[in-house]
Parts: C-alpha cells; structure tokens; sequence
C-alpha cells in the first residue's frame, strides 16, 4: 500500500469537481479537446473481477483488465473552473462540473507563494445591491398625466462634455443679431449608456471588433448614438484613420500603451473621435493598478501597444499627476490641445471616500475644458486583480454619484460637468433599471463592461464560476487571444445579440420615463424614487417606503 501524503492535492480540494458517467459516454475525447484549462484527461485505469461459485462461495480472483476513463486532474495549475464547454460539447450529456463544497480553494490556491489573481467579477455581497432596495415609486396618473411609452417622442440624450450655465456662455450682440464672442467647450450630445472600457488585449480581436460592429450599426442603422471607449492600448491605424472613428472614445491610462500610435495617425484622421477619457484609476481594483499577464501579449497587441511579450502594468495612478488641479492642466496643455480643442476630454476615477473633493475641484475649474466626470464604483470590472482588491476594496457607485450631485447642487452647478456611473450597471441582466436609478439620483449617464461579455457569450458570473479572463484561456473566445480559441466566437452572432439589448435598453428606457411624466432623461429626479431599506433611504436623501 503506497504511503498516504496528507498535503497531496485531490480533487474534492478543489473548487469544482468533474461528474462523469461511463455509461453514456462514448469515448469521442471532445470534452477533453474543448477544455482550454486542460483540467480533464483521457486515461486508463486498471479493473479486476472477483467471482465466488458453490453452496459455500469462496472469492476467486479473476481477470486483471484496463478500461478508457475522462479524469479530473488535480493541480491548481489546471484546476476546473465550471464554465461547462465540457458538457455543452457532449453529445449524450455524460459529463459535467459540479460546485464542490468541501473545497479548500481559499487556502491552497496560494501556489508558489503568490496572491489569488482573478479576472471578471467579485464573489463578495453580490445579492445585497443597493440598486435592488430603490423602487421608482412616484408614478403621475392624475394630477401630472403620464406619458404613453409607444407613442410619445422621448429626448434621450446625455451630455459628453463642459455644459455652460447662461450666465456664462460668450455671447453678444452685433447687428441685431447673437453672435459667439469665443468658441464654446466642446460637447457630444449621446446616448446615456456607454460600451465601456474594454481594451484590445484585454478582450480578444474578435469581441472587440462586435463591439465595435454593434456600436457602428445603432449608429448608422438605429440613429441611437451609442459610443464605444477604446479602453487603455490603442487601437488598430485602419479604425483611427476610418470614418467610425467619430462613434469610438480614446482612453489615455496610466500606462500610455498605444498612443504613439495614434499621435502619428492624427495627421490621417478623417473623424475626430467621440471624445478622450483619462483613467486615473478603475473601480474593482482601486489603487492596485492594472495588469494584462504575458500569456494575452499576442503580436498584433505588442504591435498595437510597441512592447515586448512581457506582463503589461499600468500603475495605480498616473506618476506625473498628484492633484485634480494638475490633472486639469494637464488635458488643458496636452489632450485639448492635440485636437484642437475640437474633442471633449474627460477624467476617470475609482469611486472613493475623496470622490466628491474631486468633483468640487472640477466644477471650479476656470478653463471650462473639463468636459465629465466618470466615477467607477465596487464591481468595475477587470481582467486581471489580486482576489483580495477585486473582493475587498472599492466604494458602491450609487451613494457616491448621489454626493457629487448634491455637492454640485449645492453650488448651483449641477449639470455643468457631467457625471457618469459605472460598476454593476445590469449585474442582474436589467441594465434599464439600474441606469434609470442612478440617472435619478444624478447621473447624466452610464457606462457597462461586463454585461456586454455576458451578452456575447461570457458563463462567467458572481459566484465564482468561471471568471478566468486573466489567464488567456476564456473558453468562450472572448478574454483570450489564442487564436483556436478566439475561433469559438461568432463575431456577427456576437455584434447582433449587443444590437438586440441595446435596442430593448432603449424601450425600457422609455418606459420608466413615462410613467412619472419625463419626455427627457430624469437627472436628479430622486422625487420619482423610494427605498425599501431604511438606511439606504437616509443615506441617499431620497423617501423611505415599507
């Protein structure tokens, strides 16, 4: 009998575990192809037969044989991850991964002495959203009519750069007429949901381009102007040199991956973009940086961002920015600058305690070339994090959007600078109500990352399961970029079903607005919400019901 070793891995130490059934089975070895974590095996395993004969039966050794089995393999290295291409690949369902509840993954998962990375989603107070205890409970019906959601024009539009008050704006009068004495900060007026920051590298070519293919067909199909940030790394000189260049917002990041590139195709560029963002830090690692791993480093992306095959880090903030007052300075001398004061800029931060002392700062900003504000809260998605950020360190999006507003109002500014929301925006499939929501409480609009992963294909979700964007080997093809797995996606299935979601977004939409009688978007409008949860009530500023 061979030793027993007790720190040897099995697999019930794991966090799922491989049911297979040999009687169904039929031994094709395609769950083993379509595993891209390489967590099962074909292999064989040794069989013997005992019979007994006679009115007094005695064992008798039989036979020795080996039979063709599908194993799990335990390591951590190649540990399941539930995401079930194993059995949708099945042809009669004989296996499938199953959640294990004696698993040990918290504690041996620490392989080599190194942090938990982890790629999609939190696993922490997932079913205890904010979003879900706020009720839109101020429905018009006889004193203020409500509209009809079918018939009646709505005015969806939010803005995309620095709103002057009237006060404010540089007009005069010549010849009986109104004329600009100066030119006004640029603004994009746009629909108030955004595809979010989602680089290529961080998604594969393929699902970044039905991204890209989506927004492009809402534009010029459906007339909604939807918009599509690049995220951080650049992109391909054939889109930043094409017409729909005007559909895509640029992100400059802490790491600056990509932007050689773009400031040499400036002098080509037929269109000017949507906009500029520039990310001082992201919601579901605040403070921890962001990191694409070696193993996503493809050439088209070492082409892209001029690096070599390596771990790609953007810092945690920028190195060369220590105030909201240097920030400004900086999109005024530069960003601005380079296209001419044509585009937009606007920065980016993780929603944090100091949130509001930033948005302040902003609001006071004499060039008036701060064109918004994007606040990303807790469950920011990501491709990469250390377990621990990803589940233990952000700041929820709701409470957060709620005092900048209130901050502005204060001051008679709101609307001047327009804030946007983003992390958990449709965690629960309804991208409308949570947007709704945080338009209400003072949102001009939203950006989405990882509903946009979900309606492509992404099995991922907020218990764990699958959410291995950060090593390469996305079995869907939309996280990785090995190219036989990229093959997985169906760019124009892809694009379509984005299509499909977006146009239902924009009905629900609609149909929260009518009810409380709001032909445009309800910013700031908490009158027409209530809560269920008292505290989220006194918090929020907004009534309590029960």
């Amino acid at each position: 009998m061979e030793a027993v070793t007790a720190t040897e891995l099995t697999v019930n130490d794991l966090p799922w575990r491989i049911e297979w059934n040999p009687c169904l089975c039929k031994l094709c070895g395609s769950c083993v192809a379509a595993c891209s974590f390489r967590a099962i095996e074909a292999g064989v395993e040794a069989r013997r037969y005992i019979y007994a004969e006679g009115d007094i039966p005695e064992p008798v050794e039989g036979e020795k044989y080996s039979v063709p089995v599908i194993r799990q393999i335990a390591a951590v290295k190649n540990h399941c991850v539930g995401c079930g291409m194993c059995e949708k690949i099945c042809p009669n369902r004989a296996i499938r991964p199953v959640r294990n509840e004696d698993s040990r993954w918290p504690v041996i998962a620490r392989e080599g002495g190194q942090p938990v990375k982890r790629g999609g989603r939190a696993n922490l107070n997932a079913d205890d959203r904010t979003f879900d205890k706020i009720v839109v409970g101020r429905i018009s019906q006889m004193t203020d009519p409500s509209l009809d959601a079918e018939r009646h024009t709505f005015d969806i539009l939010a803005p995309f750069g620095r709103v002057l008050p009237a006060a404010q704006t540089p007009l005069s009068v010549k010849d009986g007429r109104l004329v600009l004495t100066k030119p006004l900060p640029p603004v994009r007026w746009i629909y108030p949901l955004i595809c979010g920051d989602m680089s290529i590298g961080a998604l594969s070519p393929r699902a970044w381009e039905a991204i890209a293919l989506a927004v492009a067909c809402l534009n010029e199909k459906y007339q909604l102007p939807v918009r599509m940030c690049s995220g951080e790394g650049g992109m391909p000189v054939r889109l930043l040199k094409s017409k729909y260049l005007k559909y895509l917002i640029l992100q400059i990041a802490s790491g600056h991956f990509g932007w050689n590139r773009i400031i040499k195709a400036m002098p080509e560029m037929t269109e000017d973009p949507a906009g500029v963002i520039i990310k001082i830090g992201q919601g579901a690692k605040p403070g921890d940086g962001g990191l694409l791993l070696a193993a996503k480093v493809a050439p088209h992306i070492q082409a892209i961002r001029g690096v070599p095959k390596s771990d790609l880090l953007s810092p945690p903030n920028h190195q060369g920015l220590y105030s909201i007052e240097e920030s400004v300075q900086k999109m005024f001398l530069s960003l601005n600058a380079a296209f001419k004061f044509r585009v937009p800029v606007v920065i980016k931060t993780s929603a944090t305690a100091s949130s509001v002392s930033i948005y302040n700062n902003l609001l006071r900003d004499p060039y008036h070339i701060v064109g918004g504000y994007f606040i990303d809260g807790l469950y920011g998605g990501t491709g990469a994090a250390n377990e621990v950020s990803l589940d233990h360190t952000g700041h929820p999006i709701v409470s957060k959007i709620r005092d900048c507003y209130l901050a502005a109002v204060a001051q008679g500014r709101q609307g001047q600078i327009p804030l946007w929301g983003a992390g958990g925006i449709g965690m629960t499939g309804n991208a409308a109500a949570d947007a709704f929501k945080l338009i209400c409480l003072g949102a001009n609009g939203v950006s989405i990352g990882k509903l946009l992963l979900q309606i492509m294909g992404c099995v991922g979700n907020d218990h764990g399961r699958c959410n291995a964007c950060n090593t390469g080997l996305c079995p869907t093809g939309l996280t990785t970029q090995d190219i036989k797995l990229v093959r997985r996606l169906d760019v124009d299935r892809a694009a379509q079903n984005i299509v499909d979601y977006m146009l239902a977004f924009d009905q629900e939409l609609r149909k929260l607005m009518a009810p409380i009688g709001n032909s445009s978007l309800p910013v700031g409008r908490s009158d027409a919400l209530v809560a269920t949860d008292k505290a989220v009530a006194e918090q929020l500023k907004i009534p309590y019901a029960c």
